[in-house]
């Protein structure tokens, strides 16, 4: 049985589980930027009745987030995938899901070695405490038989009290589920289908599945008749073997422009040593690195400028140490004194695996005190938080400085 898990409101949830006070309070997270705007990302169901939605600017809400007492915080992106790490660590120790894997940030796929949905809400009610009780983060499940199902199982369960944030679609209860569920709420069903199958009188998912195969082959693409297989019970898609990939990037566009050599220097340190970090987390070495560099575009009232360059290593590497080292080097070449910049990136390329390598007597970067030195590094900012050990260059703070919300800034 496949288990899907996805975190309710992550990034509000992350707020709460570090701030306790802040439960069954109106909470947002929202993007912040230089005019003090930004727009909600994620927001509490006590917000969501104040009639806030995500998506909504800043700028349009002052008034409610300020009468009503809304805790506004400022997205710490950071901070969200060190939590969504903890949970993949927590759940794998547990040994009760298998094939556990991370399909973004707040969402995750396993199997559960049980076909008895007694024994399959049993093991999901496990999953659950154990998260709940590591991350302090509530989270939805669900399962069924292929990856489709299990995530419509999770729709049911973020919507229906009754479920307790569990339920499992049985072949059983397939039909009477797929009824219940809009076609627009089907993964799979991109939105630029979602008129034309309206238009065809299919409202819900259990009017796709009635579609013939063919049909669904001429009017969508093979990702459609993925779709449609699976909600026959018939598992179609494959997210255990990803494609490897080519290239890791780490960017931001600032919330504030920057002028200063040194602070770049301190933001793109960050980046690097976390860029290094996801490359050692998929076991895999680079040999470029890229680093680019620009203004904002959209002040056309501001000197405009941007560049990149890119650096080839002499031995493939995942050392935080020598990458940031590199990346320091190409900024200093591109920075230019007199411009506003706005946005920044790593880009670590010809990304080869980790294993089978072959070494160089008289290679200083990749030695085996080295390596053990980034392993105890990432177990240590796994488990205690981003940056709990970091280069002296990635400043004294945990994360980026963002500017908070406060009061006066939604006045």
């Amino acid at each position: 049985m496949i288990i899907h898990i996805d975190c309710n409101s992550f990034y509000a949830s992350v707020e709460i589980a570090a701030h306790p006070e802040l439960a069954g309070k109106p909470v947002v997270v929202a993007s912040n930027n230089e005019a003090g705007g930004g727009i909600i990302l994620a927001l509490t169901q006590e917000a969501k009745s104040l009639g806030l939605r995500r998506g909504d600017p800043i700028f349009k809400v002052k008034k409610v987030l300020r009468d009503n007492g809304v805790k506004l915080f400022a997205a710490d992106l950071h901070k969200y995938r060190s939590v969504s790490r903890l949970i993949m660590k927590a759940v794998v120790e547990q040994e009760i899901v298998l094939d556990f894997l991370q399909y973004s940030v707040d969402e995750f796929f396993g199997c559960i070695p049980v076909d008895d949905p007694v024994g399959v809400r049993q093991c999901m009610e496990q999953v659950v405490d154990v998260i709940t009780n590591s991350c302090g983060v509530p989270v939805s499940c669900g399962c069924s038989s292929t990856y489709t199902l299990a995530k419509t199982a999770t729709w049911f369960a973020k919507r229906y009290k009754a479920y307790g944030g569990i339920c499992v679609i049985t072949p059983e209860t397939r039909e009477k589920a797929l009824k219940s569920i809009p076609i627009e709420n089907v993964w799979g069903i991109g939105r630029r289908s979602v008129p034309r199958l309206r238009q065809m009188g299919i409202a819900t998912a259990h009017d796709f599945a009635q579609l013939s195969e063919s049909l669904v082959s001429y009017m969508m693409t093979t990702a459609g008749v993925r779709t449609w297989r699976e909600l026959h019970g018939v598992p179609s898609i494959d997210l255990s073997a990803p494609a490897h990939q080519q290239s890791i990037m780490h960017s931001r566009t600032f919330p504030f422009m920057e002028t200063e050599l040194g602070r770049l220097h301190e933001l793109l340190s960050n980046y690097a040593a976390d860029a290094a970090m996801s490359l050692r987390s998929d076991h895999c070495l680079c040999r470029n690195v890229t680093v680019f560099i620009c203004t904002n575009p959209h002040r056309t009232d501001l000197p405009q400028y941007s560049n990149s360059d890119i650096a080839k290593l002499p031995t493939a590497t995942a050392n935080t140490q020598e990458i940031v080292r590199v990346a320091l080097q190409l900024l200093d070449k591109l920075f230019v004194k007199g411009y506003k910049y706005k946005r920044m990136g790593i880009v670590l390329g010809g990304l080869v695996e980790d294993y089978g390598q072959q070494l160089d007597l008289f290679d200083k970067i990749n030695t085996s005190e080295n390596r053990r030195l980034m392993e105890a590094a990432d177990r240590l900012n796994t488990k205690y938080g981003r940056n709990t050990v970091r280069l002296t260059v990635q400043g004294n703070a945990p994360t980026p400085t963002i500017k908070p919300f406060d009061d006066e800034s939604l006045l």
